[in-house]
């Protein structure tokens, strides 16, 4: 009696945790076509990437990103084609001629952030804030051989309707995860925007081909995030030539830095940042809420690496924020705030 017991309660465990993915899913499924993924565009390719703490061992922070993104790929241009409304606002700024190739990125994502110790029901005053995101990105890119350009939009909301403490939970009971207690406390609704715009100058090739280095610079302003970078990057590999403008995908998250045409390529870069403003941690931008002191110099090292084959891609990064001047707490948001990210990219 006692086996039949167990067997029922495994079935019922089951079909909870089934019923729990096919909700992530048609939630995912809703928000893409909630925000007009592209139907009649000619999409060339698809990614996934997953950004997370357990690749650096912690369980807190910046702990989850999920991000769908489909590629409309155009080679070979001859001028600009024409983008989406979503990015118009800082079209002025692209180059009109002298092109090689352009991409139209779509993108539609998740990103949960929690206190240090998600034990804590009422997480102490300073700590990180509980925050969902749930966004979508138009990333307009242009290329030639030297230097690639791009800007992006963002839209999203922030707070319960992210359903941020729906995921987490969920996700934790399937993988038998310590519950998140904290949620109560997270930054109430708010519709969010960002507007970006960078450049990527594949500034060094070497004789043989192998390796280059990259420079870079970028600017944002909306409520989600405001401020101003630059970085470097160095990369070694095979077939780099057409690769190197995928470095600006991972400001906007639609995936990391990726291989292309049967190459590959290791690599490691550092970003130096100021930010301005950035909800998850200055809090809810029209009311007041939880949000935690933290230096506005937030520097980033990366590393990562990059394979393709015929019809995938497959990239993984370790992303590591570093405070030059902060205190212990700025050091202790660095870890807060560290991640893996893997990206799987297919052509469809």
């Amino acid at each position: 009696m006692a086996r039949v017991q167990k067997v029922s309660d495994n079935r019922k465990k089951g079909m909870v945790v089934k019923r729990s993915v096919l909700a992530i899913q048609r939630y995912f499924l809703g928000f893409s076509l909630l925000f007009g993924m592209p139907v009649y565009a000619d999409i060339n390719w698809m990614s996934a990437t997953l950004d997370n703490d357990f690749f650096v061992n912690e369980d807190n922070g910046y702990t989850n990103g999920v991000y769908v993104s489909f590629y409309d790929i155009h080679e070979n241009v001859t001028a600009v084609k024409q983008p989406d409304f979503w990015v118009a606002p800082l079209m002025w700024s692209m180059p009109k001629q002298g092109l090689d190739n352009v991409v139209n990125v779509y993108s539609a994502g998740q990103a949960l952030t929690t206190s240090y110790d998600i034990a804590e029901v009422n997480p102490e005053e300073g700590s990180l804030p509980y925050s969902g995101l749930l966004s979508f990105t138009n990333t307009y890119i242009t290329a030639n051989a030297d230097h690639a350009d791009r800007v992006s939009t963002t839209l999203g909301v922030v707070g319960p309707l992210a359903m941020g403490e729906q995921t987490q939970k969920t996700i934790h009971k399937i993988i038998g995860a310590q519950k998140p207690m904290g949620w109560d406390t997270q930054l109430e609704n708010e519709v969010v925007f960002e507007l970006s715009r960078g450049r990527s100058w594949r500034t060094w090739v070497s004789d043989s081909g192998k390796m280059d280095f990259l420079s870079g610079v970028d600017a944002s302003v909306g409520t989600l995030r405001s401020g101003v970078s630059t970085g470097v990057m160095l990369r070694y590999g095979h077939n780099l030539d057409d690769s190197y403008p995928t470095v600006l995908l991972s400001a906007s998250r639609s995936s990391n830095p990726l291989a292309v045409n049967r190459g590959w390529f290791v690599y490691t870069g550092v970003k130096y940042n100021y930010i301005f403003n950035q909800i998850f941690t200055d809090g809810n931008t029209f009311r007041d809420s939880q949000s935690v002191d933290y230096d506005h110099n937030q520097n980033m090292f990366t590393s990562g690496l990059s394979y393709s084959w015929g019809s995938g891609v497959l990239a993984f990064a370790i992303n590591a924020p570093f405070t030059l001047n902060g205190d212990t707490n700025d050091r202790e948001l660095d870890k807060l705030t560290r991640y893996g990210t893997l990206t799987f990219a297919w052509q469809i």
